[in-house]
């Protein structure tokens, strides 16, 4: 197996539009360090003298929205005024003032969204990987190998997975390091204040920006598997690239829109791949728990991996 995965490796890393993916994700990093180091010139940290009354006062007039609205906007919106009162309570209690110079930390978790990009890359590497043998005509070369056809497709998947991996670790690491550099450390190690179910916890910094970007990778490794299952079973990379993209940026949304109506919709896969949801706002329909969803995903896991692997075992590549 290990054999195999390091062949699938060489073959993405061989080609020039796989450094071209890197060196678009390190541009446009270092694009937004450079433009927030621009705008951050010159400005200053906000007087902290009385930030406290600052917070007691916006906790006044989040309490009478919540007042005044419950019951007439999405539950969510509640949720996130509830949860901004009890971190700024918190915050008043433990004598933490929210004002402080932007650091590397404030500028890692900007860039959690570079994610999506990085997803779209590995959507592309995942469509490509089974689909391009038959466009090549090498697949017959592969499966004359003593090797059975399962474990070429495990390969080729976990090569799928070792790539999603590195492109979000080099995003990870390169903003740290770049972050350093233009915006240094912060001057006093702030936890980071977590919202869940009404109680407020600290946690550290850089313990909460990896779980972080672990959270926001689950939609980009199911729309990735998705992308594998496809080009598996219908032997085209153009259908599963298009077919995973238009679901990345479209998905969510679509789901809201049923979410809003129906309950079913908490069956949909994209209702799931958000996990964040259940520590940083509200489940998209009422009742939705964390172990749901990870259900869920397994389900839709299981049951990619289930027709990539029958249509690639049973499809006939002697013609």
């Amino acid at each position: 197996m290990y054999k195999l995965v390091q062949n699938e490796l060489l073959k993405i890393f061989k080609r020039s539009g796989t450094y071209v993916m890197i060196g678009l994700l390190i541009l446009i990093v270092t694009v937004v360090g450079a433009f927030v180091k621009y705008q951050e010139s010159g400005g200053t940290v906000p007087d902290n003298s009385e930030w406290k009354q600052g917070l007691q006062l916006e906790n006044t007039n989040l309490e009478k929205q919540v007042a005044e609205l419950e019951g007439q906007v999405p539950d969510s919106q509640i949720t996130y005024y509830k949860r901004q009162i009890a971190i700024n309570e918190y915050r008043i209690e433990h004598g933490l003032s929210p004002n402080s110079a932007y650091s590397v930390w404030e500028f890692v978790s900007d860039n959690v969204s570079i994610i999506e990009l990085a997803g779209m890359f590995t959507i592309i590497i995942a469509a490509g990987i089974v689909a391009s043998e038959f466009n090549w005509g090498t697949i017959k070369l592969l499966l004359i190998r003593p090797v059975s056809r399962s474990r070429i497709l495990v390969a080729k998947y976990l090569t799928v997975l070792i790539f999603a991996l590195i492109v979000v670790a080099l995003c990870f690491s390169y903003s740290t390091v770049l972050g350093f550099i233009l915006f240094g450390g912060p001057e006093n190690a702030s936890p980071y204040l977590n919202y869940h179910q009404g109680t407020v916890t600290e946690q550290s910094m850089f313990m909460h920006l990896l779980s972080s970007y672990g959270l926001n990778s689950v939609n980009m490794l199911m729309l990735a598997t998705m992308a594998f299952m496809i080009s598996a079973v219908f032997r085209s990379s153009s259908l599963a690239i298009g077919i995973s993209l238009f679901l990345m940026f479209t998905g969510a949304q679509l789901t809201s829109l049923v979410a809003m109506k129906y309950d079913w919709a908490k069956y949909i896969l994209f209702a799931n791949t958000d996990l964040t949801q259940y520590f940083e706002g509200s489940p998209l329909v009422e009742g939705m728990t964390l172990p749901f969803s990870i259900i869920v995903l397994v389900v839709y896991f299981i049951l990619f991996q289930l027709l990539a692997h029958l249509v690639f075992k049973k499809r006939d590549v002697a013609a």
